[in-house]
């Protein structure tokens, strides 16, 4: 006879196998199918291979690198240009001035003459200047009086070029409050004058050039007119 199997439980199988469920008692199930297709498809998904860099992006950062560096040359080469030149901005001073006439036509309307001799300097030794354009304009406290333009010029290194400016008043009116301190400043032999110019500036160095703005002030007083003439004057730069 062939040999019987046995199981670990003897002959008859264990009473959990062979006992009824009874009803209310939680049943064991097997997952649903979708979480299993869903695993499975996380999984395939982590395994695929990643995509390859395109090369337009390589292309792109390497430009990038390549542009930031010669920025950061650039950076280094002015900073050492303006260490060794070590670069002024020109100045502007005044030499004399005179004030003709201050004539106040129905106690607002001004006219006035006024003349004065401006030194331009350049300071530098290795900077060339030129001078594109100069606007010049005369004011009494914050009101405008007159406006001049100055023929532009080149300035070499180390030298320096008088410039005479006349400003014409005519018929400019003022509040009768200016009006007034100034016919009091007239009476006192001490009239007061800001002259403000805006200038552009091509600055020369070698085969490279730049160019930009200043802004010289000077604020001057004067003797009355008609032989009125330069007392005392503060000049200063900005750029």
């Amino acid at each position: 006879m062939p040999p019987r199997l046995s199981s670990p439980y003897g002959l008859r199988p264990p009473k959990s196998a062979t006992t009824p469920m009874k009803s209310g008692s939680p049943a064991l199930q097997a997952p649903p199918l979708s979480e299993f297709y869903d695993s499975r498809t996380r999984t395939q998904h982590l395994l695929q291979p990643r995509h390859k860099t395109s090369p337009l992006i390589w292309c792109g950062a390497v430009v990038c690198v390549v542009f930031s560096l010669l920025l950061i040359l650039a950076g280094v080469i002015t900073l050492i240009i303006f260490l060794v030149v070590k670069p002024r901005n020109p100045s502007l001073d005044l030499t004399a001035a005179s004030l003709n006439t201050i004539y106040i036509d129905s106690s607002t309307y001004l006219n006035s003459d006024f003349t004065f001799l401006a030194n331009f300097s350049n300071p530098n030794h290795k900077i060339d200047f030129t001078f594109e354009y100069l606007g010049v304009e005369l004011y009494f406290h914050d009101r405008i009086i007159a406006v001049q333009a100055v023929q532009p010029f080149a300035q070499r290194t180390g030298e320096s070029r008088l410039e005479s400016v006349h400003m014409v008043t005519s018929e400019v009116s003022l509040l009768p409050g200016l009006a007034l301190q100034l016919q009091q400043q007239v009476r006192s032999n001490s009239v007061v004058y800001s002259i403000r110019g805006t200038f552009k500036v091509k600055a020369s160095l070698g085969a490279g050039h730049f160019s930009y703005w200043i802004y010289p002030r000077c604020d001057v007083e004067l003797s009355a007119p008609p032989n009125g003439v330069l007392v005392a004057k503060r000049c200063r730069m900005k750029s």
